[in-house]
């Protein structure tokens, strides 16, 4: 619902709302419903520049702004205010998957309309401040020719306030704590070799101030446009800039920058919107995760019309060497583990180099019986697509597999930055969309909320996840960090002897992170699990992947995460700890009235190794006024199924 105070014209398009303004002398203020957020746009003194309070206190101090132009230009200061308008936004959108049933979209928006007297450009910026936080972004009016601009990069800075720290990474690297000005993630040659070099951080970055504020630093809306990163500004008074990726992120086949070609320009077009930049502001870094939701909600709706068949869910993969009944095995412990999909891994189809044909199965692979025995099951099946033959072939494997019932794809080694990756990328998942399949990216990717704008996009990777089995350390950084921005495709393994963490712990992630499709048993076959009854597996079974609600309640970066939510009248809670032993307390305040039972999946007594420690099971009754203790060993978690008695 939209109340408004001026007009209702949407955003990138000039309403009759417009009014001249009386004067440039005070900024122009934006306030967030409950009143605790201000930004403020300044104009004076020949600038252009945003500020950002929450409770008084500074978030952004004055921010430069403004657009570069291909040949180097800046447009943005000395511009002519030529109109402001103004609208508030009210009430709820549902999205088709989420942290939450309903997402709230309520603030108030400004448009200032400027216009560059050294080239004639007309253009907008607006901002918007929410309750979650605020954002920013450009628009683009007219042009002397009334053609498109053609840009170079952009000029928008974070001039954050003295003391802060930043957590920061590049591609799937482990993140890093620092200041502003020496923001300088660690690179990873095999990572990063052909992507754009300097101290560059991949959004998004977060943001601890010295009395525990938190900010998350992230785009949303990044459509026909390059990706963001963050580097230190050319002056270090102003904190941190943005970069546009001129490269493509871990562009495999390429061995270097010089390799790849490189998009040291991009366009414009008239009426177009770049992608906004996004803060979104909390207590502590704890509040960030339930916050989530600011990401999609400042997103382009959905353009897919009826997105009914797009159905989240739990995923496990037939891995090889493969033939058909190996993979039928995979459907029925699939079905006894009560999972939604199976997906077929990298090569089913050959070795996924360029004469690859990803519609024809590998000689004694019988996919079409595997699919229909998966589907007489409730279950789908899930394709594993290289980039290579996606961008050859892309209309020939997307008719082939609606034929074949396939419910998804998995595409691999998928290119992001530059803008012409982005529109491939676009242009993919929507076609995909409009057949009726699902789709999960894998590679250096970063989520800017297309999950609401094309909804059959429910996964994507962009994350250091538990293929490389990381250090407890890191999986209790991502929740503040990466996985506020969206989707997170950590592919769980459990019970792995390269695990660093302990069974619980794994366990934990399916609650701690959030994925509309979560892989399970990444590196598994049926027959580890066969002859045994493994009950800790109940907590899978059962634990899905969208949610009605989400609750954090506690954690610190690096340190510790505890997260409830909410599926049906279940609520799902997990906690993790890094290499430090801990007991947390959790308030079970969300569970509302009556007595529940509480189905408790915790460490047991440390082994030698993490992933040795068992898993112990206990039942427990408890009520809303119950402060349940929560013991993690080193490494560890646990994982809490309540239910109403």
């Amino acid at each position: 619902m939209l109340l408004a105070t001026a007009a209702l014209a949407p955003l990138g398009a000039a309403g009759p709302s417009l009014a001249k303004p009386k004067t440039n002398a005070a900024p122009l203020r934006v306030v967030s419903p409950d009143g605790r957020v201000q930004l403020d746009l300044d104009l004076r003194g020949g600038g252009l520049s945003w500020r950002v309070t929450r409770d008084r206190r500074q978030v952004l101090a004055p921010s430069r702004l403004g657009l570069v132009l291909g040949g180097g230009g800046l447009l943005g200061p000395g511009s002519t205010l030529v109109a402001v308008s103004r609208k508030r936004l009210a009430g709820t959108w549902t999205p088709t998957f989420g942290i939450r049933s309903a997402y709230d979209q309520a603030c108030e928006e400004i448009t200032v309309e400027l216009r560059d007297p050294k080239t004639g450009v007309a253009f907008a910026v607006a901002a918007r401040a929410y309750d979650a936080g605020c954002a920013i972004r450009y628009v683009l009016r007219q042009t002397p020719d009334h053609a498109s601009l053609t840009l170079g990069g952009e000029a928008t800075h974070f001039n954050l306030p003295a003391g802060v720290e930043v957590w920061s990474s590049r591609d799937e690297g482990e993140y890093q704590r620092s200041t502003p000005a020496k923001l300088a993630p660690i690179v990873h040659p095999d990572l990063t070799g052909s992507s754009d070099v300097g101290p560059l951080a991949d959004l998004p970055v977060t943001v601890v101030s010295m009395d525990g504020r938190a900010a998350l630093i992230a785009e949303s809306d990044r459509l026909h446009y390059p990706r963001a990163m963050l580097r230190p500004a050319v002056d270090p008074a102003d904190g941190l800039a943005v970069y546009l990726m001129r490269y493509p992120g871990r562009a495999t086949g390429y061995s270097g920058p010089g390799d790849t070609p490189a998009a040291p320009t991009f366009v414009l077009d008239v009426g177009q919107t770049t992608p906004w930049r996004v803060l979104i502001l909390a207590d502590d870094v704890a509040g960030l995760i339930a916050r989530a939701d600011l990401i999609p909600t400042l997103a382009t709706p959905n353009l897919l019309d009826d997105v009914s068949w797009v159905k989240p869910g739990r995923a496990v993969r037939i891995r090889k060497p493969y033939s058909t009944e190996a993979a039928l095995k995979v459907v029925e412990f699939a079905a006894a583990r009560k999972l939604d999909y199976v997906e077929f891994d990298a090569h089913w189809y050959g070795d996924g180099t360029d004469p690859s044909d990803a519609t024809v199965p590998i000689p004694g692979l019988d996919l079409q019986r595997i699919i229909d025995a998966a589907r007489a099951k409730g279950i789908g099946m899930i394709l594993y697509v290289d980039r290579v033959p996606a961008m050859r072939q892309r209309d020939a494997i997307l008719d082939t597999y609606r034929r074949w019932g396939v419910a998804g794809i998995k595409f691999g080694f998928v290119w992001e930055g530059r803008q012409a990756d982005n529109d491939f990328i676009f242009d993919l998942v929507k076609a995909c969309g409009e057949h009726r399949l699902l789709v999960n990216l894998h590679d250096n990717l970063r989520p800017a909320g297309m999950e609401r704008t094309l909804p059959n996009y429910v996964a994507l990777e962009g994350v250091r996840g538990n293929e490389q089995f990381p250090t407890a350390r890191h999986n209790v950084t991502l929740p503040f960090t990466r996985a506020v921005a969206g989707p997170i495709d950590y592919t769980i393994c459990y019970a792995n002897p390269k695990n660093q963490t302990t069974n619980a712990h794994q366990l934990a992630m399916a609650a701690v992170y959030y994925n509309p499709l979560t892989f399970l048993y990444w590196y598994d076959a049926p027959d580890k699990y066969a002859g045994r009854p493994w009950p800790d597996l109940q907590w899978f079974d059962a634990c899905p992947t969208t949610w009605g609600e989400t609750r954090a309640l506690s954690g610190a970066v690096g340190e510790h995460v505890m997260v409830a939510r909410r599926h049906g009248q279940s609520w799902f809670l997990g906690a993790m700890t890094n290499e430090t032993a801990r007991v947390l307390k959790a308030p079970l305040d969300f569970l509302g009235k009556g007595r529940w039972t509480a189905t408790v999946f915790a460490d047991g007594a440390p082994a030698r190794a993490a992933f040795e420690t068992p898993v112990v099971i206990r039942k427990v009754e408890v009520t809303a006024a119950t402060v349940l203790p929560v013991s993690l060993a080193p490494s560890g978690g646990q994982a809490i199924l309540f239910e109403p008695l």
